[in-house]
């Protein structure tokens, strides 16, 4: 009863005039910001972070402030949604695996469907992974403590094996894509010698790596619109879509029809969300790959799946939310974004850690009830303006192909300033374009570039910690079994593959 009085007590001054009102505000920036391609919440709350003083001299206190901030957040996980359905360019990489089904749903002229699954999704996986904050919030933190080198590992292990048939039947395909992502994820320098690694042709430009943001941005702006330009020679130039209010209240019916991925994709990612350096990129991506795991039409997942769009969407509101946790009980940022917000909290003098909801009792459940506030409003924000989303549509493709490809250019350049960068994006455009053509899937490597990072340094510290020795994965309880899992799902296409080929080799015979 303690802890639902006080979260009512927070609720009640979140709902304050000046609070609401900053909520309403940043989330309406945080969904803007989230739907331009390259910028997404990182930058969103980095960039108006300075804005927060204004609020601080006139309201006091650092609530306002930090319910601002955390209003941005959750608009910005909204937002990524609308560029990656409606344009087919992620506005955030926790926005990728939306673009899966996402883009498929916006061609077939069921865009309003897709942006209502997405903005009720990311409303269920906000809510419930408020639920589970507040609820479990000291038990929580103590589990994601326990998750050392090795367990993060074999959880970014279980996610590779999560989407090992993502690239559909053709394994062989999928595993040569993966494996291409991996190899572009080691480009820069070695992270425990420091040496230089895959720096082509000794150009300085890749001594920083492949970005994410790059390559998301290369595959799903570039090479959607290359591949667009080449399937539609012969076809219509504008996409057919229905904006009638009736459309919309009918695309309701078809949420209940994703309530599978929903609920994967709202305890998945939260579970992901509270692991220190994960965020909500690996959580959204890992649901995407479990729920078309257990689906029971895997073969909808790429085409137009409506679990295909709320699995991620769910992931990645709830990860935003699950995020917050070690950083506001250990002191340890979850996300890149709750490391901008660990900094406001440390600018307005909050010293965050376990003593924090002790100390600071009339600061967090004021902040954790603008979860609850900020969440509701930008739902209500986000189907208020899919009108207006679904407009960008209805523009002929003539002019819609240059808007895209400006866009892709200023967002690759906001997003890193850097012009080798831009180049790199439309070179990646062009050669997933030409994979496509080929019939290799990019999905899987798109994925692998996200993992890469954060398995490669957490796999060989472990091995450091071991002395070189494998069993490490396997003999740790929490390790063990995640490693197992991931070997038995990784297992199972390629037992089907092989399968497969030995019957058509006997039916031939």
């Amino acid at each position: 009863m303690d802890v639902l009085a006080s979260l009512f007590g927070g609720i009640a001054v979140a709902l304050e005039p000046v609070n609401l009102g900053l909520a309403i505000i940043g989330v309406v920036v945080g969904l803007f910001v989230g739907a331009m391609p390259g910028l997404g919440s990182v930058n969103g709350v980095a960039i108006l972070l300075p804005f927060t003083f204004v609020i601080q001299s006139y309201t006091g206190g650092a609530t306002s402030p930090m319910i601002f901030l955390a209003a941005i957040y959750y608009g910005a996980m909204y937002g990524g949604a609308i560029s990656s359905i409606t344009l087919g360019i992620p506005g955030a990489s926790t926005a990728v695996a939306t673009t899966f089904d996402g883009r498929p749903l916006a061609i077939a002229g069921k865009a309003h469907v897709a942006l209502v699954i997405a903005a009720l999704a990311s409303f269920v996986g906000g809510t419930i992974s408020n639920i589970l904050f507040t609820a479990f919030a000291p038990a929580l933190a103590s589990i994601a403590l326990d998750f050392g080198d090795p367990e993060v590992f074999a959880l970014m292990l279980l996610a590779f094996a999560t989407f090992v048939g993502l690239g559909g039947d053709d394994i062989p395909k999928t595993i040569f894509s993966i494996c291409i992502g991996l190899v572009l994820a080691t480009v820069g320098f070695d992270i425990v010698s420091g040496e230089p690694r895959l720096i082509f042709f000794d150009i300085t430009g890749f001594s920083h790596g492949i970005r994410f943001l790059v390559l998301a941005i290369g595959v799903y702006g570039i090479g959607e619109m290359l591949w667009t330009i080449n399937t539609s020679r012969y076809g219509s130039t504008m996409s057919k879509v229905d904006v009638s209010t009736r459309s919309i209240l009918a695309a309701f019916r078809d949420f209940a029809g994703a309530w599978r991925g929903t609920a994967i994709g709202s305890a998945l990612g939260f579970f992901v969300g509270i692991l220190p350096a994960a965020g909500a990129t690996p959580g959204s991506l890992m649901s995407y790959g479990v729920a078309k795991l257990t689906s029971r039409n895997p073969e909808q997942f790429g085409k137009g799946a409506p679990d295909g769009v709320a699995a991620p969407e769910a992931a990645n509101n709830s990860a935003s939310t699950g995020a917050m946790l070690p950083m506001m009980t250990l002191g340890i940022p979850g996300s890149p974004t709750t490391a901008v917000l660990l900094a406001g909290m440390v600018i307005w003098g909050l010293q965050p850690g376990p003593l924090l909801f002790t100390n600071q009792p009339d600061f967090v459940w004021p902040l954790i009830g603008s979860f609850y506030i900020s969440n509701i409003v930008a739902v209500l924000v986000n189907l208020a303006f899919i009108p207006i989303f679904l407009w960008m549509l209805r523009m002929p493709f003539t002019i819609l192909a240059p808007l895209i490809f400006v866009l892709s250019l200023v967002g690759t350049f906001a997003a890193y300033q850097d012009m080798f960068d831009v180049w790199l994006m439309v070179i990646v455009g062009v050669a997933a374009f030409f994979l496509r053509i080929l019939d290799y899937p990019v999905a899987p490597a798109v994925l692998a570039i996200v993992l890469g990072p954060i398995a490669e340094p957490k796999l060989r510290q472990s091995l450091l910690f071991s002395d070189g020795d494998f069993s490490i994965f396997i003999t740790r309880p929490i390790a063990g079994p995640i490693t197992v899992i991931a070997i038995v799902l990784i297992l199972l296409p390629l037992l089907k593959f092989i399968r497969d080929k030995i019957r058509s080799g006997r039916a031939e015979a």
